[in-house]
This record gives structure tokens, C-alpha cells and sequence, in this order.
């Protein structure tokens, strides 16, 4: 688990592959984990669980959460998170298919700090994915 920079919560299979080959195509791959829905998110965050063994120490620069997920839901992870001081600096990115206006206004009341809906068309999607790492992981200045 050492060098995880990016954790990436993405329940739909399609959307996780195309999201991956984008980070692929734009070098950030090998250090993004990928998990499957709120609970498994939560647990890699706490080191509860299958990664009860990780270092608490380490702890992503970066997080990609897809709000519908089963177990628990993203809005419920950005609260969790956002409310614990000791994960409240990591950025959160909401990256989800939902435009709608009251999911917006309270992602963004919870504390996510960029909200963005998941391009239709796979070459806007790839680049939208690109622009995610090249500002948060390379541009922006994020605490350590």
C-alpha cells in the first residue's frame, strides 16, 4: 500500500475501467487504489478490516468518490471524512453521473472540494480525468 496518492471509490464497473485507463494514459495508475463502495472506502481510510494492516500513516493525497455506492453511500463518506480532523485537509473530488442541483449544493456544504459530473462521451472523459491529476496531483500545493 505504500505510495497511495489517489483513492478512487467507484461502485460501476464500466465507469471504474474508463476512469482507470484515464489515469493510466496520464501516469497516475500506479498509485491509485481502487475500491468499490462506501464501506471498503471508509475501511482503507480507518485501516479497518481487509486493511486493518495498512499504516495509518499514510494516507492518500487525493480522493475520487463516486456518490451512489452500495453499503454506504459517497455523501456519507464525504461527511465522515470531512468531519474527522484527521483526514479533513485530503481533497475529496466528487466524481459521479448525478447533475442534480441539491446533491451539488450539499457535497459541496459537507466539504468537497471540486464537483464534477462524469462526461458521457469517453473522450471528454479521458481528458476530464487528465485535468483531475494534472491540477490536484501536480499544480496544487496539498499539506502533507
Amino acid at each position: 500500500m505504500n505510495d497511495i496518492e489517489i483513492l478512487f471509490a467507484e461502485d460501476s464497473a464500466d465507469d471504474a475501467l474508463l476512469t482507470m485507463r484515464a489515469l493510466k494514459k496520464s501516469g497516475f495508475l500506479n498509485r491509485v487504489h481502487h475500491v468499490k463502495d462506501g464501506a471498503e472506502a471508509l475501511d482503507f481510510m480507518y485501516c479497518q478490516g481487509t486493511y486493518s494492516k495498512r499504516n495509518s500513516q499514510e494516507k492518500p493525497k487525493l480522493i475520487l468518490l463516486d456518490l451512489k455506492m452500495p453499503k454506504i453511500s459517497g455523501m456519507e463518506v464525504l461527511e465522515k471524512l470531512k468531519t474527522d480532523p484527521n483526514f479533513q485537509s485530503i481533497p475529496i473530488i466528487i466524481l459521479t453521473s448525478s447533475k442534480e442541483d441539491p446533491d451539488i449544493q450539499k457535497c459541496y456544504a459537507l466539504g468537497a472540494n471540486s464537483y464534477i459530473a462524469k462526461p458521457v462521451e469517453s473522450d471528454n472523459f479521458f481528458q476530464v480525468i487528465k485535468e483531475i491529476g494534472l491540477y490536484w496531483m501536480i499544480l496544487s500545493q496539498l499539506p502533507d
